[in-house]
């Protein structure tokens, strides 16, 4: 039994590691700093790991896809991101190829369950 929840486990996290880029390119329209993103996402039901986002969050910037500007005015400095013209792009396009893929799936399952 501990085997198959072990196997199921990981199943589920490839699945949602799948997702986690257009979940979070889905909510930088407008500057958030990463804790806010955390938030933003679990309130929709989209949990992730500070230690998963944070590494994200630099890897979309080195592609180009966010931008981030630091704000010292506060309590304390915060690291804010927001999609770029090329983020934007980018996340149009994976928006379409979510729905075609999710439409197939759900194509699929249907045709299973019928």
């Amino acid at each position: 039994m501990g085997e198959e929840k072990d196997l199921l486990a990981g199943l589920v996290l490839e699945l949602r590691r799948g997702t986690l880029i257009l979940s979070v390119l889905s909510q930088m329209a407008e500057a958030k700093y990463g804790y806010a993103l955390v938030q933003s996402l679990e309130e929709k039901g989209v949990e992730i790991d500070p230690n998963t986002l944070y590494p994200l969050l630099r890897r979309l910037e080195k592609q180009g896809l966010l931008a981030s500007r630091w704000d010292t005015g506060g309590s304390k400095p915060r690291k804010y991101y927001q999609r770029t013209a090329y983020g934007n792009e980018i996340y149009e396009e994976l928006k379409k190829q979510w729905r075609q893929i999710s439409a197939g799936i759900e194509a699929l399952m249907e045709e299973e369950e019928g």
